[in-house]
């Protein structure tokens, strides 16, 4: 009996790890009464092996032949925070999602969380869905935004040959703790020190579903007088991440500096900001703004009366402005031609 326990021991830890993936993964296909969003229901797997061979979780919807727009979710997301855009825009564009490295259903692989390992997956992700001479919109919000920023500074050879128009929505470049005002009192009147946003946020702690968690969510993350069932959504996508890679992403991004990254992005680019936003305030999309504009890469800047989930909280605003950069990267593509 004693012989066979480290045996019984590992087969009830792959059961118990099995059961967890299962409940994450419920997660993020509940149905909710605002169909939009509800898991796109046919989704095309695009298999992406990264060098170190991680493997990413990447979706493809709609028309092969429509524009392509590339949605890059934020830090604790996945595919499914793009539910409201997925289904407003397959219909008619060629739109890809993926998960960010060990998000969602995506792999850690061996590779430390940083700014090039960033770019270096969303490179393969484009060098996998996009056919030669083909061009996308990509599209960034939060952990996101500095994805693209950070795929700019590395690959700024690849920005003009691969993108055709960028949103960046609700990001930063630098200084995020001490720039926040999510943690009361001390965010709120001083700067948040470095170590107090890697203790809270990089704490690997699973997240209740209780109505107080939701209550949490809607008012520092979100807005206070947002739809409870977005709040809902949002707070099942964030719990749905694996805590582990929650607080190791957030430890990571407390010192993330991408200062003058955006300077690499030659492509239009519309920035959008949450005008409640405590996680990244709006001084984040000004800068990011300015440095595109000395550039002559800003279209422009919208502010938005969001917190920070500006694509969940106004879907009709931030598609109308999707659709615009659209237009905007059809425009631009047919003077060049």
């Amino acid at each position: 009996m004693l012989a066979k326990l480290p045996e019984m021991v590992t087969g009830l830890r792959s059961g118990t790890d099995a059961l967890v993936a299962a409940h994450r993964g419920q997660l993020r296909s509940r149905k909710y009464r605002t169909a939009s969003l509800d898991p796109h229901p046919s989704p095309e797997v695009v298999p992406v092996i990264t060098e170190d061979g991680a493997s990413l979780r990447v979706h493809a919807y709609g028309p092969e032949q429509g524009d392509v727009i590339v949605l890059i979710h934020g830090w604790s997301c996945c595919i499914e925070y793009w539910n409201p855009q997925i289904n407003a825009f397959a219909g008619e564009c060629r739109v890809v999602a993926y998960d960010q490295r060990g998000h969602g259903e995506s792999d850690w692989g061996t590779r430390t969380f940083g700014a090039e390992q960033l770019a270096d997956d969303l490179s393969a992700v484009l060098d996998a869905v996009l056919r030669p001479g083909q061009r996308a919109v990509l599209v960034g919000h939060s952990m996101g935004g500095m994805t693209i920023q950070a795929w700019a500074r590395r690959y700024p050879q690849q920005v003009a040959q691969r993108a055709s128009a960028v949103l960046l929505a609700t990001t930063a470049a630098r200084r995020i703790p001490g720039r926040a005002t999510i943690i009361p009192v001390i965010g709120e009147y001083l700067p948040t020190p470095v170590w107090v946003a890697q203790t809270v946020f990089g704490a690997p702690v699973p997240l209740p579903g209780f109505a107080v968690a939701r209550k949490l969510l809607q008012s520092r993350i979100m807005t206070p007088d947002c739809d409870p069932e977005l709040a809902e959504f949002a707070l099942s996508i964030v719990r749905s991440c694996r805590p582990t890679i929650r607080g190791a992403v957030a430890r990571d991004l407390a010192t993330l500096d991408l200062g003058g990254a955006a300077s690499h992005i030659t492509v239009p680019t519309s920035v959008i900001a949450g005008e409640y936003d405590k996680l990244l305030p709006t001084r984040h999309s000004v800068e990011i703004a300015d440095a595109l504009a000395e550039t002559g890469a800003l279209d422009r800047l919208l502010t938005l009366p969001t917190g920070h989930l500006v694509n969940l909280e106004a879907p009709v605003e931030f598609n109308a402005e999707l659709r615009r950069m659209i237009q905007v990267a059809r425009r631009t593509a047919a003077v060049a031609s």
